[in-house]
C-alpha cells in the first residue's frame, strides 16, 4: 500500500480528544498505528493504578476501534518494541508525548538513539500539562523554583490551541494488535474506575460547584472536591481541556492546574526529586523507627484525623487534598521520620500518584522542596477541627469512634477513662523526644 505511515506511542496520555500527538500524525499521515507498550518494570509499582491504567486502555482501544483504527499493544522494553513496530509497518517516524520523570527522559534518550540509528524521526508533542516545562523561563534560571511568580507568568501566557479528536485513525493492513491482558484486581476495592468517558463525565457533572469551590474544597466530610486527579495522571484529560472548560485563570481551581504544571517544571529540572532534597541546605536530620511507620501507614497511628486519611487511601486509592498534607505532615513534622518511605506508600496506593506532583507535595510538606516557610507545621487536632468540624470524615473512616459524637472524636484521648476503655481505638503513638502540646 502506497503512502506515509508514523507510529504515536501513547504513554500517559490516554486519550484522544485534544492529544497533540495523535491529531498531528492523522492530519499527516496516511496511516497511523497507535502503541502501548506494557513494560514489565512497572508493573508492579502499584497494583491500584495497575488496574486503573488497564481500565483506560481498554476504553482507549474501543474508541480508536470506532473511529477505523486499533491500540497496538505489546509487551516488553517500550524502545526495544516501538522501533520493532516502526520498520514493521514501514513507519518514517514515531510521536509521544512529552513527559519529565527519570524513566521518561531516559525513555526518550533511549528513543531517539534508535531512531537516529534506523533512520526514523522522533517528534515530541504537548499534551500532560497545560504550558509545557521549559516553556516559562526566569531571568537567569532554566526553572522557576518559587510558585507565585511562577503562576503570575503562567496565567499571563498564550497557551496552545486545544485540538479535537481525529475524524478517522486509518491502520496498515496485516499489522496484528495484540491482545490486552484482563483489568488485574487492585488493592482498593472502592477505586474510581479509569476511562477517558469516566473521566469527561466527572468533569461534566463537577463543573456546576466551581461557584463553590472555595467553600467546599477543604470540607473533608463534603467530599465535593473534584476527584479529577487520577484521570489527569493517566491522561484521560487533557489539563487544558479542564482549564478551559473551567474559563477563568485567575480562579483557585485552575490554580491548583497550575501547582501540576509547576512541579514538572520543577522536576524537569531536578529529575531527582523523588530521592533527593530539592532545597539547598535543607536539614534531614530523620530519625528511624519502622513500627511507628508501619503504624502511620495502616491507619492505626492514633491521631483519628490521620488514620482517617490513610484508611480512605487504602480503600480509594485517593485521599482528600487537605488529609494528604495532614498526614504527611503528621509522619514528617510529628514523628520525625523521613518523607521518603512516607512518598513510598502514597506511591504504592494512590490512583494519581506521579512522580512530579507527588514527590514535589511531600518535600513541600517535610521542608525539604519549594516552600519559602520550610519549617512550618500543621497542628492536626487544630487542622481536624477547623476542616472537619463535626467529626463526620473520622467516623466514616474511623469506626471505632463512630459513638463519639461532635468534635471530641479529634481527641479521643481527652474522654472521661470510663468511654476510653469501651473503644477499641490506641492512644496516639509516643514519639521519643517529642512535646505534641495538642495531647495535654
Amino acid at each position: 500500500m502506497s503512502g506515509r505511515t508514523a507510529v504515536v506511542l501513547f504513554t500517559r496520555d490516554l486519550r484522544v480528544h485534544d492529544h497533540p500527538a495523535l491529531a498531528t500524525a492523522c492530519a499527516a499521515f496516511d496511516r497511523v498505528v497507535p502503541l502501548y507498550v506494557l513494560d514489565p518494570a512497572l508493573a508492579g509499582h502499584s497494583p491500584n493504578r495497575n488496574r486503573f491504567l488497564h481500565q483506560c486502555l481498554a476504553e482507549l482501544r474501543d474508541t480508536l476501534r470506532a473511529l477505523g483504527g486499533d491500540l497496538l499493544v505489546r509487551r516488553g522494553d517500550p524502545v526495544a518494541e516501538t522501533i520493532r513496530l516502526a520498520r514493521e509497518v514501514d513507519a518514517e517516524g514515531i510521536g509521544l508525548s512529552a513527559d519529565v520523570s527519570r524513566y521518561a527522559h531516559r525513555r526518550e534518550r533511549r528513543l531517539r538513539a534508535e531512531c537516529d540509528r534506523h533512520r526514523l524521526f522522533l517528534r515530541l508533542f504537548p499534551g500532560v500539562t497545560v504550558v509545557e516545562p521549559g516553556e516559562l523561563r526566569p531571568g537567569g534560571g532554566d526553572h522557576y523554583r518559587v510558585f507565585t511568580p511562577y503562576h503570575r507568568v503562567w496565567s499571563g501566557a498564550r497557551w496552545r490551541e486545544e485540538l479535537a479528536a481525529p475524524r478517522r485513525v486509518t491502520l496498515p493492513d496485516g499489522v496484528a494488535v495484540g491482545r490486552l491482558p484482563a483489568a488485574p484486581k487492585g488493592e482498593s476495592p472502592d477505586a474510581a474506575a479509569g476511562g477517558e468517558s469516566v473521566g469527561q463525565r466527572r468533569l461534566t457533572q463537577w463543573l456546576p460547584t466551581l461557584s463553590r469551590y472555595d467553600d467546599i474544597h477543604d470540607d473533608l466530610a463534603a467530599d465535593e472536591t473534584s476527584r479529577l486527579s487520577p484521570y489527569l495522571r493517566f491522561g484521560c484529560l487533557s489539563p487544558l481541556t479542564v482549564a478551559n472548560r473551567a474559563d477563568d485563570r485567575g480562579h483557585p481551581f485552575v490554580r491548583q492546574l497550575c501547582w501540576r504544571d509547576f512541579y514538572h517544571q520543577v522536576t524537569a529540572a531536578f529529575p531527582e526529586i523523588a530521592a533527593k532534597a530539592y532545597r539547598r541546605g535543607a536539614t534531614e536530620d530523620w530519625r528511624y523507627d519502622a513500627a511507628a511507620l508501619d503504624a502511620w501507614a495502616d491507619g492505626r497511628i492514633g491521631m483519628p484525623i490521620v488514620d482517617a486519611g490513610m484508611r480512605q487511601l487504602h480503600a480509594e486509592g485517593w485521599m482528600h487534598n487537605r488529609a494528604r498534607l495532614i498526614t504527611a505532615g503528621y509522619l514528617t513534622k510529628v514523628l520525625g521520620l523521613d518523607w521518603r518511605p512516607g512518598l513510598a506508600v502514597f506511591s504504592r496506593w494512590l490512583l494519581d500518584g506521579d512522580v512530579p506532583d507527588n514527590s514535589g507535595n511531600w518535600q513541600w510538606v517535610a521542608g525539604t522542596g519549594n516552600d519559602s516557610r520550610p519549617y512550618r507545621g500543621l497542628n492536626p487536632v487544630r487542622q481536624a477541627e477547623r476542616y472537619d468540624p463535626d467529626g463526620g470524615y473520622v467516623r466514616r473512616w474511623v469506626p471505632e469512634l463512630a459513638t463519639v459524637a461532635g468534635k471530641a472524636v479529634h481527641q479521643p484521648w481527652r474522654l472521661p477513662p470510663e468511654v476510653r476503655r469501651t473503644l477499641d481505638y490506641p492512644p496516639p503513638l509516643e514519639v521519643p523526644g517529642a512535646d505534641p502540646v495538642w495531647l495535654r
